[in-house]
């Protein structure tokens, strides 16, 4: 788990550089902290590339300055920038209506309407900011946010897809 303050810090530099922080983790220890910034375009779309190795070479350059002057980090830390990949995690309310009509994976932290802890089917949406709709089996799932441990999309190679 990412420090708090620093998650909002870095999420909000991200953003000033046109990007959106997906996910923090930090990792490695106190005098060789590594930070692992997963990194996207607002306006990406499932199954469409959408961030470059140039762009997270630009936010980790943007970051380094500020980074090398943040007060209790050590001066040996680590950025590892990257994108999310075509599985891209859900992290925020936005993403379960940005991304809906997505194939999409949850795993809850308690076992809904009988299906287990990991459901996957097509994302309907958010309901009331709160409940997060999917199309499963061809029926409706309702599942509440706060019981979401993990979410992301689901990615189907096609056949003649190239790898």
């Amino acid at each position: 788990m990412a420090d708090e303050t620093l998650a909002a810090e870095m999420a909000q530099r991200v953003e000033e550089l046109g990007y959106e922080m997906v996910e923090l983790e930090q990792a490695g220890s106190r005098a060789r902290p590594i930070l692992r910034l997963s990194i996207d375009r607002p306006d990406s779309k499932p199954g469409e590339p959408a961030v470059s190795l140039d762009d997270c070479s630009r936010v980790s350059r943007a970051l380094e300055p500020w980074l090398d002057q943040r007060e209790g980090l050590s001066d040996r830390y680590v950025i590892e920038v990257s994108s999310p990949g075509v599985e891209r995690p859900l992290t925020k309310p936005r993403d379960w209506d940005r991304f809906a009509g997505a194939e999409v994976s949850v795993k809850t932290r308690v076992p809904i309407e009988g299906r287990g802890k990991k459901v996957q089917g097509t994302l309907v949406g958010l309901r009331d900011g709160e409940r997060v709709a999917l199309q499963v089996d061809g029926d409706e799932v309702e599942i509440p946010l706060g019981e979401i441990e993990r979410g992301n999309l689901v990615f189907r190679w096609e056949r003649g897809q190239k790898r």
